[in-house]
């Protein structure tokens, strides 16, 4: 979980800065969870990868603008989004409680896909940097 969930955001801003910083403009956009945002039984491990990627974000926000660099960020923060993501929970009772509750609630990746198209036709001028996105009828 660190290594994909932490590191590989940091290893994709590794690879994209050098040239927002020298082109003075960009637009990071990445995905946490809205375990970024709250606490779950169980989650302590990937909830605090999720966690760091607010933090992460929000700082490379902060630290562009005193520097100028104008990087815009952007933080989804996705509830039961229809994705791979229950294909790689290894513990049983785990697995078996999300897969009963995204059978239940998810909605598939396209209105995640409408959120990045929505910051990303903002104005450059325009930050807007975090969006929880969810199902209506998910009490998350």
């Amino acid at each position: 979980m660190v290594d994909v969930n932490l590191k590989g955001v940091l290893n994709g801003l590794e690879a994209v800065l050098p040239e927002f910083k020298k082109q003075k403009s960009g637009h990071v956009i990445t995905t946490s969870s809205v375990a970024g945002l709250k606490a779950y039984p169980g989650g302590a491990v990937y909830g605090a990868t999720k966690w760091a990627v607010r933090d992460l974000m929000e700082v490379l926000r902060m630290e562009s603008a005193q520097e100028g660099t104008n990087i815009r960020t952007a933080t989804i923060y996705p509830a039961a989004i229809k994705t791979e993501l229950l294909e790689t929970i290894t513990d049983e009772e785990t697995a078996e409680g999300t897969n009963a509750m995204y059978n239940q609630y998810q909605i598939g990746p396209d209105r995640v896909a409408n959120v990045v198209a929505f910051a990303i036709d903002q104005p450059e001028d325009t930050n807007v940097n975090e969006f929880t996105i969810g199902p209506t009828t998910q009490p998350w």
